[in-house]
């Protein structure tokens, strides 16, 4: 059984960073592509960004380039989501998810963590 579970989210202030963990169990991450999405309420869940197997292609979406970072830890067998400069706007829970292709459609994936609550404020 292939579980995700994200942590690192919380309460932050506008400027400041958060780092997102998405621990992997079951298989290993470099089975996969992986993702971060995100939800706000009453809102469509969105993509964030992504990483290819290999970790040699990232894919962001356009709103937090040069503020976020995907990368992987096959050591760990983790992915994780830097963000720095946080805004208002980034205020979501946070969804790590496993696929086999790095787009950014939700329904590329099939495997999907609890999520984890991400609040900025002004």
């Amino acid at each position: 059984q292939v579980q995700l579970v994200e942590s690192g989210g919380g309460l932050v202030q506008a400027g400041g960073s958060l780092r997102l963990s998405c621990a992997v169990s079951g298989r290993t991450i470099g089975s996969y592509a992986m993702g971060w999405f995100r939800q706000a309420p009453g809102k469509e869940r969105e993509f964030v960004a992504s990483i290819n197997w290999s970790g040699g292609s990232t894919f962001y979406k356009d709103s937090v380039k040069g503020r976020f970072t995907i990368s992987r830890d096959s050591a760990k067998n983790t992915v994780s989501l830097q963000m720095n400069s946080l805004k208002p706007e980034d205020t979501a829970v946070y969804y790590c998810a496993a696929g086999d292709i790095p787009t950014g459609s939700p329904g590329s994936y099939y495997h999907w963590g609890q999520g984890t609550q991400v609040t900025v404020s002004s």
